[in-house]
């Protein structure tokens, strides 16, 4: 793995609300770090995944109306090599989280909603890192060291703004909920795993 920092996605079936994460996210840190060496690798898998299928049709088009791409995406199950392997695990929601933790109890503080992240991160601007976290890795176990450390220092979201609406089988206009909610919180990760 060496320099390479790994980041986790996970939802249920793997088709709608990870994918579109990780593939923004990758996006987003891509960009952000043009030109450096190291790398953050965001994946992602679900608690029942439909192993090999496409993202969802709705989930693909709301990816690339938010500059994204969903070609070559193909769901995976989640697993403990995969948890074991990831510096930090970015779920869905609190049940997802949970269900992780059940997977692999060391990991628990490596493993957060995707919008319980953003909130925590959120206020970390000018976290500076010590000469032994200069590589993507150190970066992201840092910046997830510290966010695990700021659990229960602010009040937790509430349960209808820490989970992202499941789309799964539901119109269109869910699919732009679950979006909206990924694409709000979105920054406040990318400023901080992408310093």
């Amino acid at each position: 793995m060496g320099d390479e920092a790994r980041i986790l996605i996970v939802c249920t079936g793997n088709i709608c609300r990870s994918p579109f994460i990780e593939r923004l996210l990758q996006r987003e840190l891509d960009e952000r770090r043009l030109g450096s060496e190291a790398a953050v690798i965001v994946g992602s898998a679900g608690t029942a995944a439909l192993v090999g299928s496409t993202m969802a049709p709705q989930a693909a088009a709301q990816l690339e109306a938010h500059g994204g791409d969903p070609s070559g995406f193909r769901a995976r199950e989640l697993t403990p090599a995969l948890i074991a392997e990831s510096d930090l695990v970015l779920t869905a929601t609190r049940a997802h989280r949970g269900k992780v933790a059940l997977m692999s109890p060391t990991s628990l503080r490596r493993v957060f909603t995707f919008r319980d992240f953003a909130d925590l991160v959120d206020g970390f601007d000018g976290l500076s890192a010590p000469p032994a976290c200069k590589t993507s890795r150190g970066w992201v176990q840092l910046v997830t060291e510290k966010a695990a450390a700021s659990r229960g220092l602010k009040p937790p979201l509430a349960p209808d703004l820490a989970d992202i609406v499941d789309p799964y089988r539901r119109e269109d206009e869910v699919f732009a909920i679950m979006a909206l909610q990924v694409v709000d919180s979105l920054p406040a990760v990318v400023r901080t795993l992408g310093a």
